[in-house]
């Protein structure tokens, strides 16, 4: 009887051990399996690396001088119908002491898309993907654009004038090139706008001005 009883026993034990056992390697199996998956990549905490370019563009406010504005009795608002599309082409300069303004400081258009100074005039230029804007651009263009302060993206090309060379100095500051990304990802989704935007002209300083 005592034999039979031990047996009892050490078979109860046995299956005690047998069931935790298959309990405890299953779920070690799964932690495995999703240790081994991909990081999930969250744009930012947004749903799409686009939609996290919409707010980084919003919140650094590009259309402040990127959007030309439409004069009302409550002052000036953003002309949604140009939407980033930089300074509207055949608007000239604002008729003005340019030597004054060159020599005591600056001034800037009541729209912010146009901007004088000792640098001469530069306009805000147009960032929709139209073939006048950003719409011949790759990636590392505006990578280099903003991290060089070149125009076009170009390694030679010219600086940036006031008021991008000191905005493009604090974004390649404060952003990642995973941010920067987003912005221009965003900025290809846009509608695009037609626009030549004026080239810049050179102070009267200069000698191609006397």
């Amino acid at each position: 009887m005592k034999h039979k009883l031990f047996l009892l026993i050490t078979g109860c034990f046995g299956m005690a051990w047998l069931v935790f056992s298959c309990h405890t390697s299953n779920p070690s199996n799964e932690n495995q399996s999703k240790s081994a998956s991909p990081p999930v990549q969250t744009y930012g905490g947004f749903s799409s690396q686009v939609e996290w370019g919409r707010h980084l563009v919003a919140i650094s406010g590009c259309g402040d001088c990127h959007t030309p504005k439409i004069m009302t009795p409550q002052g000036p608002v953003p002309d949604t119908t140009m939407f980033l599309a930089g300074h509207p082409a055949g608007i000239p300069a604002p008729a003005i002491n340019r030597r004054e303004i060159e020599q005591k400081g600056f001034m800037l258009t009541n729209d912010l898309s146009v901007w004088i100074g000792p640098w001469g005039i530069s306009y805000a230029a147009n960032l929709t993907p139209d073939e006048t804007g950003l719409g011949t651009w790759t990636e590392q263009q505006f990578l280099t654009a903003i991290r060089k302060g070149r125009w076009m993206g170009v390694e030679n090309g010219r600086p940036f004038l006031p008021p991008m060379s000191f905005i493009a100095e604090g974004m390649n500051r404060s952003l990642s090139d995973n941010e920067l990304k987003a912005i221009f990802a965003y900025l290809k989704t846009i509608r695009p706008v037609h626009n030549v935007v004026p080239a810049p002209v050179p102070p009267l300083a200069s000698s191609s001005h006397g």
